[in-house]
């Protein structure tokens, strides 16, 4: 290997590997940071709320002092999504807050019991209490491990000969000659390749101890599931009635009235045949007319139910044809290794087209883009806009009605809607291709 092609090597690896030491060293800071203006004053404040709850204070202060904690546990959760892709589901039974009012004494009794009956929230005080020495411990030490690699690194060789009384480095106490100065430098690379090394692990090691204290534990994640299989199969079962009647109605005053209208203008054109050819023979083409509007009918009633485009095509194609029906311009980008199954297909469709409904209506967007992928065994749905945001989930709203889609398939919604936009709704729905 040539000498360019090896320090082109070297480059390519070594940077992002610095890169990733520094990014965890300034994530490490964070933590330790927030590990202590966070945890310890959250924990000091729920424990005195705890003291004070014989006296009766506690039932006022304790329910504010648990919300903070669960806000600050929430916090965290989002971190370990965004940095390390690690979903921690809340474990926290259906929250109370709408009918809590702080320092209200009737809702601070109901809520002060809905918390402490909750074991979720001891485990977060569990947490609270590990978070203030872990955090600051493994988030300052790859920050502290770099910085004192560095003095050993660049102060040892030049410092020694001014401070040889007093000055060490490392196990190298004192230094007080060349050689010395060489071991503390030695020790200095070695510890700056520590701090590089150690910072992602240390970050890792402390993800793993906050999610297994911030996830729900098993109990806690089949309940829930229970909750959950319960209401989606409820939604479900309500959203087939619904199609059905929708279905039934669609029939009965379209397809089947024009269908009706056909045989009649058939029986009135039979009798008036030999009496008056003319007239028969416009109610011919009536019939004839209202035969291919039933037949119109019938076909969009079916593409409602399970588009065509859908079963020849696929999804890529089913959305690049939704794509090219909005009045705007639509960027797709489609990456599937495969085809999921038809009712998870279908779905994903349908959802795509509702989001992309409700840009065209209600975003004033003068472009969109679609993106649908597949990682992790999930099918993954994003529709963005360039309009004017503020898109809020509301309970019966075109968004509400998405989740409810995707609810019977386990799968999610995430809405990002700032004011002002853009708009980003993204979609997920466990699968296998």
């Amino acid at each position: 290997m040539t000498p360019t092609r090896l320090r082109q090597r070297v480059r390519a690896e070594l940077c992002p590997w610095l890169v990733e030491g520094l990014v965890a060293a300034r994530r490490g800071l964070a933590l330790a940071f927030l590990s202590q203006l966070g945890a310890v004053p959250l924990l000091a404040l729920s424990v005195a709320s705890f003291g004070v709850t014989p006296v009766g204070l506690g039932v006022l202060t304790l329910p504010i002092a648990l919300l903070a904690v669960r806000g600050f546990a929430d916090m965290h959760r989002r971190f370990l999504r965004e940095w390390w892709g690690v979903r921690v589901p809340r474990p926290y039974r259906p929250d109370p807050v709408d009918d809590f009012e702080p320092l209200d004494v009737p809702s601070s009794i109901r809520y002060y019991r809905r918390l402490v009956t909750d074991p979720a929230t001891w485990r977060d005080l569990l947490w609270l209490l590990i978070d203030a020495p872990l955090g600051l411990v493994l988030g300052l030490l790859p920050a502290w491990l770099i910085i004192y690699g560095i003095h050993g690194v660049v102060a040892t060789p030049f410092f020694w000969p001014y401070m040889e009384e007093f000055y060490g480095y490392g196990l190298t106490w004192p230094v007080h000659s060349r050689p010395m100065a060489v071991l503390a430098f030695v020790q200095g690379v070695g510890i700056l390749f520590l701090g590089f090394w150690s910072g992602k692990r240390l970050l890792r090691t402390y993800t793993r101890v906050t999610r297994r204290l911030l996830a729900p534990t098993a109990k806690d994640d089949l309940s829930r599931r229970v909750v959950e299989l319960t209401e989606t199969r409820s939604a479900a079962v309500d959203a087939q009635a619904a199609e059905l009647r929708r279905i039934e109605r669609d029939l009965h005053d379209g397809a089947q009235a024009r269908l009706v209208a056909v045989g009649i203008k058939l029986g009135l054109a039979e009798q008036l045949l030999g009496r008056d050819p003319e007239v028969a023979r416009r109610l011919l083409v009536e019939a004839r007319q209202a035969g291919a509007q039933a037949l119109a009918e019938l076909r969009d009633l079916v593409r409602g139910i399970h588009p065509p485009v859908l079963a020849e095509r696929g999804l890529e194609g089913a959305v690049r044809a939704l794509a090219l029906d909005l009045p705007i311009p639509v960027r797709v980008d489609v990456d599937l290794p495969g085809r999921a199954q038809a009712p998870v297909e279908s779905a994903g469709y349908f959802a795509v087209a509702e989001a992309l409904a409700n840009v065209a209506k209600h975003s004033g967007a003068t472009s969109a883009w679609v993106r649908v992928g597949y990682a992790g065994e999930r099918l993954t749905m994003v529709v963005g806009d360039d309009g004017a945001g503020g898109a809020v989930a509301r309970e019966g709203g075109g968004l509400d009605g998405l989740r409810r889609r995707l609810a019977p398939f386990d799968g999610t919604l995430e809405v990002d809607s700032p004011v002002g936009g853009p708009t980003t709704v993204r979609m997920e729905l466990p699968c296998v291709l």
